[in-house]
């Protein structure tokens, strides 16, 4: 798929679709064995240990890569300051799916403006922590100036696209060479599953990417898996 991921915020199996997938495993295993992928949002409200991510590690094959959502213990509490030893933290935690971390996801909260110096900080924190690739939410408008696309591009960090988009202003600009895509459904976030003629138009930009990662996260009616089942057909 021109080295692009497809997964679900989750592996929860819904019943629906059930004969997509093996019958014998856990729902990891099972997931594991057609999607190459999945992000990890659990991790934003509460710590896991490393044995956890160790095990899901072992659940899954070689070329699997898990996303994993930074805590908002970080991004909505400490809102990205002084916060160096809760990336210690998580970091020891994460560190035990080794080279099956394909990416962290920083979301931040819809009031939290960019102030330079704290976001310098907290994303160099990051970037000395993990090599993986770095992802940000931003859902402020003054993440999506030129400062802020200065600022992620110093330092790698690929800026999602969301959708439906929170406070971005125009265009979409990316900051890097990787693409993040967050679906979280619309009209209704979470619960909307998404027509045929939106997920063709998620194709060819897809396709168009050299590499990237497209995470279905309306998942409270069953949506994303069928969702992320269907633009993977349609992707290879």
């Amino acid at each position: 798929m021109n080295g692009l991921h497809v997964g679900v915020a989750g592996w929860s199996i819904p019943r629906a679709i059930v004969d997509s997938f093996p019958s014998e495993g856990s729902a990891l295993q099972r997931y594991a064995a057609v999607f190459d992928c999945a992000e990890i949002n659990s991790s934003f409200y509460k710590p896991h240990k490393p044995e956890t991510y160790a095990r899901w590690a072992a659940s899954v094959g070689e070329n699997f890569r898990f996303a994993v959502k930074l805590p908002k213990a970080i991004t909505h509490e400490a809102r990205l300051a002084g916060c160096e030893a809760l990336m210690d933290g998580f970091a020891g935690e994460v560190s035990a799916l080794g080279p099956k971390l394909g990416c962290v996801l920083v979301q931040l909260p819809p009031s939290l403006a960019l102030d330079l110096p704290v976001a310098r900080a907290a994303l160099s924190a990051l970037r000395t922590r993990f090599d993986c690739l770095l992802a940000c939410e931003a859902r402020h408008g003054t993440w999506f100036g030129n400062d802020a696309t200065a600022l992620l591009r110093e330092f790698g960090v690929t800026r999602v696209i969301a959708d439906p988009a929170v406070g971005e202003p125009g265009p979409y600009v990316a900051t890097s060479p990787m693409a993040y895509v967050r679906l979280h459904g619309s009209p209704r976030i979470y619960w909307s599953s998404y027509e045929p003629e939106r997920l063709a138009q998620v194709r060819e930009w897809l396709s168009a990417q050299p590499s990237g990662w497209c995470i279905f996260d309306n998942t409270a009616s069953g949506a994303a898996m069928a969702n992320a089942l269907d633009l993977r057909a349609a992707l290879r």
